[in-house]
């Protein structure tokens, strides 16, 4: 007897629709009492710097800072230091994850490696780079390649150890399995140790972020003539505080946008991994 395929899928049922519709008025809370907040923050800060609160020469103000933002705007300066710093970081960040990663790898396919530098990577995880500022001028010249290995130079370490931890965790039994078929170790890297390891390599790539604007910051603030980091420097200097406020908030939202963009890249790579398992 021939049964009939039914490729009809059967619609969900009335609790999960009502599970799904409050997880969505749930989200939807979360991000209109996030909006309320930063809206609630910034309207104090104006009226306290109105009302003489506070002294608006030294706090600024959110109306002042948006004349300083519309000026350089119009002064066509804007963009172009909000690149610089953006390229600068973005070069830095994709150095120190690729860079960081291969190294991880290395380390995990030489297990003789990996304790030979292992004291080395606990000294340099620990030292603050910022000291090696001066030397890496001194090195490498008064240029964007100074700050770009600034950022690499903070975020690789921090990369290295994350990864190559995360490699370490993976369940030996799957190792263990592929082995006993025969799969060579370029095949377990393949298909156990970096499918397993997504998370830890995003969850690496999200610290990079932060390190990465660290780093750019730094170096702006020490060799460059153009940037964000320039302009908080060159306004601390002239006592335009406008300036130094405004360039700190452009700074927070585009880094705020980076991390989103790599929030939205382990959403994209965590939806494949469960599609394909």
């Amino acid at each position: 007897m021939l049964m009939s395929n039914n490729n009809t899928t059967a619609s969900p049922s009335k609790e999960h629709q009502e599970y799904l519709r409050k997880r969505k008025v749930y989200r939807r809370n979360i991000f209109l009492t996030q909006i309320s907040l930063l809206v609630f923050l910034f309207a104090f800060w104006e009226l306290a710097a109105t009302m003489r609160w506070i002294d608006p020469f030294i706090t600024s103000q959110p109306s002042r800072m948006l004349n300083t933002f519309i000026n350089l705007h119009n002064e066509g300066s804007l963009y172009y230091h909000i690149g610089i710093t953006v390229g600068e970081t973005v070069v830095g960040f994709l150095l120190g994850t690729l860079l960081g990663t291969l190294i991880a790898i290395t380390l995990w396919w030489s297990d003789f490696l990996s304790k030979v530098l292992d004291p080395y990577l606990v000294v340099l995880n620990s030292l603050p780079k910022i000291a090696l500022g001066p030397i890496l001028i001194v090195w490498i010249g008064n240029g964007p390649a100074a700050i770009i290995a600034m950022a690499l130079l903070i975020s690789v370490v921090v990369t290295i150890i994350g990864v190559y931890s995360g490699f370490s965790q993976v369940d030996e039994n799957k190792i263990k399995l592929l082995k006993t078929f025969g799969a060579t170790k370029l095949q377990v890297l393949q298909k156990v140790i970096l499918p397993a390891s997504v998370p830890t390599i995003v969850s690496a790539l999200k610290i990079n972020v932060g390190l990465s604007w660290v780093g750019v910051i730094v170096g702006e603030f020490l060799v460059s003539r153009a940037g964000l980091g320039y302009l908080i420097v060159y306004g601390g200097q002239v006592f335009r505080l406008d300036l130094v406020m405004t360039s700190v908030l452009i700074l927070s939202v585009a880094a705020a946008l980076m991390y989103q963009a790599v929030a939205l890249l382990e959403k994209l790579l965590l939806d494949k991994q469960h599609k394909t398992s």
